[in-house]
């Protein structure tokens, strides 16, 4: 007997009736999202919107007041942080919080899973398996070139993808980065593109950004946000075409 096949790609992220208050003030009020494995998802709005706040509460650094965020089949809200990164979620800041003392090489060591704990650190082997997964991931940032160099000596838009790497390593089934353009050349923005659009084949990935330019080179879905809900979804032509995206972004 055949296997019954799904007719689409199953869901990775079920977000439902999600809401988070801050002293009163609805962040994110009511929000429902979907997002398959394997895709790579834009999300714009204007400042304020919920973006961030939205990331908070998938990764565990802030707690849903309501509402369901389940990967797979695991419901999120209730972990701790740690313990949601361990179900594959992985998270690249604004900033790029890379190790400034350590080489390109090294940075991507201590971020192989068995580095990253306190017992893993003291019995970790840097086995054959190990440095071939670090030369490939450093070869996929565009960083292959670098490996002994000090973090600290590497351009801002070098940190940014050092930073991808170090999250690559790990194997996340969930990728989401924030505004990770944001101070890169123009150069570094069309390879970052290329970067996102190879490293989305296999996993899902989340992209909060500004630059729409940058934007129009990889989205295939965008979710445009506005005062914690979603205000549209769909292709960038369909979003952009909007009436109610357009009039909250020139009303900005």
């Amino acid at each position: 007997m055949t296997p019954h096949l799904e007719p689409h790609s199953p869901l990775l992220l079920a977000i439902e009736d999600l809401s988070v208050s801050f002293d009163g003030f609805k962040a994110i009020e009511g929000l429902t999202f979907y997002m398959d494995m394997g895709e790579l998802r834009v999300i714009i709005g204007p400042n304020g919107a919920g973006k961030t706040t939205l990331l908070d509460l998938i990764c565990g650094k802030t707690k849903a007041s309501e509402g369901s965020i389940k990967l797979k089949d695991i419901e999120l809200t209730k972990l701790a942080e740690h313990r949601i990164v361990a179900h594959g979620v992985g998270r690249k800041f604004q900033t790029p919080s890379v190790y400034e003392s350590l080489t390109v090489y090294e940075n991507l060591e201590v971020s192989y899973p068995e580095g990253k704990s306190v017992f893993g650190a003291l019995f970790f082997k840097n086995t054959a398996e190990v440095d071939r997964k670090i030369r490939k991931t450093a070869a996929t940032i565009f960083l292959d070139g670098e490996l002994d160099r000090l973090a600290a000596e590497l351009s801002h838009g070098q940190k940014q993808w050092l930073e991808i790497g170090m999250l690559l390593i790990q194997e996340p089934e969930l990728m989401m980065l924030d505004e990770p353009v944001a101070g890169m050349s123009v150069r570094e923005r069309e390879q970052t593109a290329e970067l996102l659009n190879r490293i989305s084949e296999g996993r899902s990935i989340i992209v909060i950004e500004h630059d729409m330019e940058f934007v129009k080179r990889i989205a295939r879905k965008v979710t445009v946000m506005h005062q914690g809900k979603i205000l549209a979804e769909g292709s960038m032509e369909k979003v952009q075409s909007d009436p109610r995206v357009i009039e909250v972004y020139l009303g900005h």
